[in-house]
């Protein structure tokens, strides 16, 4: 499980601007080689330190994800019913679950070796959305891990990642369905906050 778990870190991304352009896979690729090179070049990092493999999760990788258009998904038909201070709090709050998750992961990659191979998109002209298939290779394991990336004015983002067969917003979506019939938007604003708090402690 640890070696799947590794692999979630998915995303990272070096900055948005330097990539707009990029494409899908290009983008994928610098991302996540960039940022574990990032992770392993800071004494911090590498000891475990987790606030600062947070923070490069924070600075690496969220400016170059779409997680609005991802808590979106998630969330479902009831995100169109949530106010616009709710959307903000459940954007808040799923985005704060996502970059300590991917921070976790990529804590447990820092003393491995590990090798990336990404492949090359067959990507139709006008396309706004595709998936870029890699692989992560570690300790003699070999896991694929795709992303989903969508396409708008600055350029490509990653919104999702298949990771052992499970799309990461299809997991959620169940999730929220859940406390969503439980308690409504609240309800899940609650989970989320709770779920966070725990973590933190």
């Amino acid at each position: 499980m640890k070696r799947y778990l590794s692999a979630f870190l998915a995303a990272a991304v070096v900055s948005t601007a330097a990539y707009a352009q990029s494409a899908p896979d290009a983008l994928v690729k610098s991302a996540v080689e960039g940022t574990v090179a990032a992770m392993k070049a800071d004494p911090q990092a590498r000891g475990g330190d987790m606030a600062k493999i947070t923070q490069l999760v924070e600075t690496r990788f969220v400016p170059a994800t779409d997680f609005q258009r991802t808590t979106r998904i998630a969330v479902g038909k009831a995100w169109a019913t949530a106010t616009p201070e709710q959307q903000k709090q459940l954007y808040e709050q799923f985005t704060l679950l996502l970059v300590r998750t991917y921070a976790a992961s990529l804590s447990q990659l820092r003393d491995q070796d590990v090798q990336f191979k990404f492949l090359p998109v067959d990507l139709p002209a006008g396309a706004k959305d595709v998936v870029v298939q890699s692989h992560v290779i570690s300790n003699g394991g070999d896991d694929g891990i795709d992303y989903r990336l969508t396409k708008g004015p600055s350029g490509w983002k990653i919104y999702d990642i298949n990771m052992m067969g499970a799309w990461l917003i299809q997991v959620y979506q169940t999730q929220f369905a859940d406390q969503i019939a439980k308690g409504g938007i609240d309800g899940l604003i609650k989970f989320l906050t709770a779920h966070n708090a725990r973590s933190a402690g």
